[in-house]
């Protein structure tokens, strides 16, 4: 299966129903915004099954589907104006520097795109045996091969719904320099929820709850800096670059909330630290295993476990959860491989909540600050490293609440970014409770090594 099974359909563009006083005004980014220049969009997107009827009992037409879609995403895109516009840079040439904004209402909007695979189902994709994720999947997205960067000339923001024989996909791209992982799932959770108010999906619902969903815009600065941020560069070739990797496979791993809870409770008896979490205990039981799956590793071979941890609830005061943008961070972990191969579950795990503990409001301050004084932007080929372990997303995140109309969906997938060989998306599992899913990405002899080990496919459901 290759893109060659997705055919699109149509494309258009969404605004915001209306325009707000403060999309008219430039939307200048905070220092963690425009880190991510050089970095892919996030692609994430939700498989559902294709209803005969919707939930409130209609007959089921993508058609009336698509409108519906794109009438509350023109809603949606009002409380998130900044994803209607572009990114917009303002040079000065004698300071050898640059100011890049969004401009709201820069653009025609918001990228909207039908598509089908009529060649494909559900089981096409979702294979539980193999657990493979194939590539056809990176076809259910826009933006495969843009970095943030080209959001001057290409939407911040563009949905793809792909319609298969018995399903339908909703795929989104967001640009990583507008938001986070947390801020992109309360996008998707606030557009279902308006979606599922205007067509009666939400019977008895109150109005008045989604505006304590909404957005907040105010960048967050350190005391005494912002709101605008110069950049040391007057051309983009200074600080893009494009990286891609090749020979890298991608499975989805699903582990039950009693493996999950067995796995947290072998870590905490082996550590003595009952405030490692179930995350950590999974990561460490994923990092160990890896480890032993890579020939060639030197007892003294430095090894580093990534993080992208959410800092809103790590600032005093706390940032509130819809504060939208970027504001993660990298929360590492360092061992060399003879600690990790004579030390036990427990013992990495503790070290991963140590690490994951000692980040805090002062040490993210800290790091902003070194920021504004020296600003730089991200490279992947820096970041990445097949031997290291980089988690990213959350099963924390509400990404099964987002129905719009079809029922629960039945699977998470992500799309051409960010897969890089070590890179881990960690998913809520479907039937919640506990449950995760972990969307690995790694080397294929690696990978066949890591399916090989009974210890791992022991926990794995």
């Amino acid at each position: 299966m290759n893109s060659a099974n997705v055919k699109q359909v149509s494309q258009s563009f969404i605004k915001p129903k209306y325009n707000v006083q403060n999309s008219k005004e430039p939307y200048y980014l905070a220092p963690m915004d425009l880190s991510m220049l050089s970095l892919q969009y996030i692609q994430q997107g939700l498989m559902f099954l294709k209803p005969l009827h919707f939930s409130n009992g209609q007959v089921f037409s993508i058609y009336k589907f698509l409108e519906t879609l794109k009438d509350s995403l023109s809603q949606t895109l009002v409380h998130f104006y900044p994803l209607a516009g572009r990114l917009v840079t303002h040079i000065d040439e004698n300071r050898h520097e640059s100011v890049i904004f969004v401009d709201c209402v820069k653009g025609p909007g918001a990228r909207f795109i039908h598509a089908t695979a009529q060649d494909l189902t559900i089981s096409h994709v979702l294979d539980p045996v193999s657990n493979d994720i194939p590539s056809v999947v990176h076809s259910f997205f826009d933006h495969n091969e843009a970095v943030n960067h080209d959001g001057h000339d290409q939407p911040l923001l563009s949905v793809r719904v792909t319609e298969l024989i018995d399903g339908v996909f909703i795929g989104c791209s967001m640009n990583h320099t507008i938001l986070d992982g947390t801020s992109y799932w309360h996008f998707m959770n606030v557009w279902s929820e308006i979606h599922n108010n205007n067509n009666n999906y939400n019977k008895g619902s109150d109005k008045s709850v989604l505006n304590s969903h909404l957005p907040v815009h105010n960048r967050w600065f350190p005391d005494g800096y912002g709101p605008i941020v110069t950049l040391p560069y007057t051309d983009h070739y200074e600080f893009i670059s494009k990286y891609e990797e090749s020979g890298n496979c991608e499975k989805m791993f699903k582990f039950s909330s009693r493996a999950v809870a067995r796995l947290k409770a072998q870590a905490r008896n082996e550590s003595g630290n009952n405030q490692i979490s179930s995350l950590q205990a999974l990561t460490a039981l994923v990092w160990r295993t890896i480890v032993r799956s890579k020939p060639g590793l030197t007892h003294d071979h430095l090894l580093k476990c990534v993080f992208v941890g959410n800092y809103r609830p790590r600032l005093n005061p706390k940032l509130p959860e819809n504060y939208f943008g970027n504001c993660t961070g990298a929360i590492e972990c360092k061992v060399t491989v003879k600690e990790m191969v004579e030390r036990d579950l427990g013992w990495v795990a503790s070290l991963l909540n140590q690490a994951v503990g000692n980040h805090n409001d002062s040490s993210f301050r800290e790091s902003i600050k070194a920021w504004l004084n020296s600003p730089s932007v991200f490279q992947a080929a820096n970041l990445f490293d097949s031997n290291s372990l980089t988690i990213t997303h959350s099963p924390r995140f509400d990404m099964y609440g987002n129905e719009f109309g079809l029922g629960k969906a039945v699977a998470v997938r992500s799309g051409y970014g960010y897969k890089f060989g070590g890179v881990v998306a960690a998913y809520p599992g479907f039937h919640g409770e506990g449950s995760i899913d972990l969307e690995i990405c790694l080397p294929l002899n690696t990978m066949t090594a890591l399916q090989s080990d009974e210890e791992f496919m022991n926990v794995v459901s």
